[in-house]
């Protein structure tokens, strides 16, 4: 057999090589969007959608098995955790993601939802006044609903005792904060999950709000990494997790910027029509 031939499979799979090696590399796509997430329109008001970046960890609802003790048609509120749950029948529960602000953990216990709002109006309490006076003030007498309204597009209130307990669970004006600690405020959703729990639940339905105990029992340990959402202690090498048991979190804190915009500090519109300059400008 002549030379040529012999050495002809040699060459086409050189060729082959050649060529995969010159293909362009992959390209790194965006995460996939979610249509429960996409643009609604609300009346007159277009809610955007929410960004894929920021449906990552527990952040987007997803039903979920659920082993607590809680009744179904419960809404239990996991602050430290950051998610809340809709408890189904058949040991399922509907989980959300939650942004959690100063107010969101003064409060434990049970309650239940006694208003329900559609692009509630806004007025900042007393204590957000007088500790940031700049940032709160020139909102004290209160912000019409609407897409720029820290309340977002719903809210539920709840009632312990016939009293109002200044607990809200509401949607947001910016949708980075879901999944993070924020500045002030009590818990928020997604705009399109706090529609979403709006329709679910009716009035007088029973919350319970976990102490720090209920929820390590239940959720596990878990810490807050660079970027702010809560992920399980267990996840990190062990000499790292000695060092989080301690109280040394081997990472810079994250520091949520004070606003009425959350995370960003933009400030909306007062009544009067004038923009305050954000805190630090």
């Amino acid at each position: 057999m002549p030379l040529t031939v012999m050495r002809l499979p040699i060459v086409l799979a050189l060729i082959a090589t050649l060529s995969a090696c010159g293909s362009k590399p992959p390209v790194n796509e965006p995460p996939p969007s979610d249509p429960r997430y996409a643009e609604v329109l609300d009346g007159a008001i277009t809610v955007p959608a929410v960004e894929p970046g920021y449906l990552v960890g527990t952040n987007a609802r997803t039903e979920v098995a659920y082993a607590g003790p809680d009744a179904p048609g419960t809404i239990v509120v996991d602050p430290h955790a950051r998610v809340l749950y809709l408890v189904q029948e058949g040991g399922t529960a509907i989980r959300y993601g939650i942004a959690v602000g100063r107010e969101g953990y003064g409060f434990s216990g049970d309650a239940s939802v006694r208003r329900k709002e559609a692009w509630p109006s806004w007025t900042p309490t007393a204590n957000m006044i007088r500790r940031e006076p700049d940032v709160y003030g020139p909102y004290a007498g209160g912000l019409p609903g609407g897409l720029e309204n820290p309340l977002g597009a719903r809210a539920l209130y709840l009632y312990r005792g016939g009293k109002d307990t200044r607990y809200r669970i509401h949607g947001t004006n910016n949708a980075s904060t879901i999944g993070r600690a924020t500045s002030a405020g009590c818990i928020r959703l997604f705009n399109q999950d706090a529609m979403d729990i709006f329709e679910r639940v009716p009035l007088g339905t029973y919350v319970h709000v976990r102490t720090q105990g209920e929820s390590v029992a239940i959720e596990g340990e878990l810490v807050e990494n660079a970027e702010g959402y809560m992920v399980p202690v267990s996840s990190f090498p062990e000499d790292v997790q000695a060092q989080i048991r301690a109280g040394i979190i081997p990472w810079p804190k994250f520091v949520p910027v004070i606003g009425v915009n959350a995370t960003a500090p933009v400030m909306p519109a007062t009544v009067t029509g004038e923009v305050p300059a954000a805190p630090g400008t």
